[in-house]
């Protein structure tokens, strides 16, 4: 990735934060989105987003959010903005309980759900008729890459190709980094203001489902997975979670071509943990650029604008259409 910070922004925490609150986020008008709701196979529903007015026979671009994002997250706008450019259709899948009703079933998502992510790609396969163009920002990017390890030479048949971006592919270290000093003051903090009331909701829901009392009390991530997301969704605690999920360990297992984009001085990604050429196979590309935070790549000057990362990005999938 040919990508240089702008002078007035120094640092991974300024390059993370600030692109989120201040920079632009599109060219022209803001994204318009329609929406559709999806019955999944076990009684739940989720709500898939799809960029309006795209051309008819467009390549189809999809995006999943990261962790509590949505279409409104500074990284959908500004993908969506780098798909309407280029002529693509977009769509935007979210993760059960992050469009703004609450989800049915006693589960939510975490970084491992590549089942979740498959039944989506192949519902949006059957409709198209090209296979897909795919990115994960984030959270969405771990779980992306678990789907196109697990599906191995069958990917081809819905994806053309699938990028994470600033993704944990090591769990376990992002999330010791995030629960430490100043990223469990700022990141973490931010993360669970959100999480432990859509939580408590789920328990009112389903009483009994999780001890509520100690998860109001919890203060970091590996808290929050030990309570909430492990048990409810298959695992013995966040160790046992945070190990089977990570992508890394697996990215020599994809056979579709697939990008893996990390900067280095990503707060909570820590950079002695992104895998190394060693660690992939044949298939997967590594971008690794000095800086650019945590989904920031803020470019131009004052306030800056979000567009060069994605438009790498897309400048990367656009041959494998």
């Amino acid at each position: 990735m040919q990508y240089r910070a702008p002078r007035w922004l120094p640092g991974g925490h300024l390059q993370t934060i600030w692109p989120a609150l201040f920079s632009r986020q599109h060219d022209g008008t803001p994204p318009t989105w329609t929406r559709e709701r999806w019955d999944t196979p076990d009684g739940d529903f989720i709500d898939v987003d799809f960029l309006a007015d795209a051309p008819a026979g467009a390549p189809l671009f999809v995006l999943f959010h990261g962790l509590e994002g949505d279409r409104t997250s500074h990284s959908s706008v500004a993908f969506a903005s780098a798909a309407r450019e280029r002529g693509w259709a977009m769509a935007l899948p979210h993760f059960r309980g992050c469009s703004g009703e609450l989800n049915r079933a006693p589960r939510a998502y975490h970084s491992g759900d590549y089942e979740e992510v498959g039944w989506i790609l192949q519902r949006l396969r059957e409709r198209h008729s090209a296979p897909l163009l795919v990115a994960g920002v984030s959270l969405g990017g771990n779980a992306l890459m678990r789907w196109a390890e697990e599906a191995g030479h069958s990917a081809a048949t819905v994806a053309s190709a699938v990028c994470s971006i600033c993704a944990p592919i090591d769990l376990a270290a992002a999330g010791a980094a995030i629960d430490r000093g100043f990223n469990k003051q700022v990141y973490a903090r931010r993360f669970l203001r959100t999480m432990i009331p859509k939580a408590l909701r789920k328990l009112q829901q389903h009483p009994g489902l999780f001890d509520g009392e100690r998860l109001k009390r919890a203060s970091t991530i590996y808290e929050f997975d030990n309570l909430f997301t492990a048990p409810l969704h298959g695992f013995r605690n966040t160790e046992d979670y945070w190990a089977r999920a990570a992508a890394k360990p697996h990215l020599h297992r994809i056979r579709i071509p697939a990008l893996v984009l990390n900067a280095v001085n990503d707060p909570f990604v820590p950079g002695h943990s992104l895998p190394r050429p060693g660690d992939v196979g044949a298939h997967v590309t590594l971008w690794q650029p000095g800086h650019g935070g945590h989904v920031g790549f803020p470019a131009g000057p004052l306030p800056g604008h979000l567009l060069t990362m994605p438009g790498q990005v897309c400048d990367w999938l656009a041959p494998h259409r």
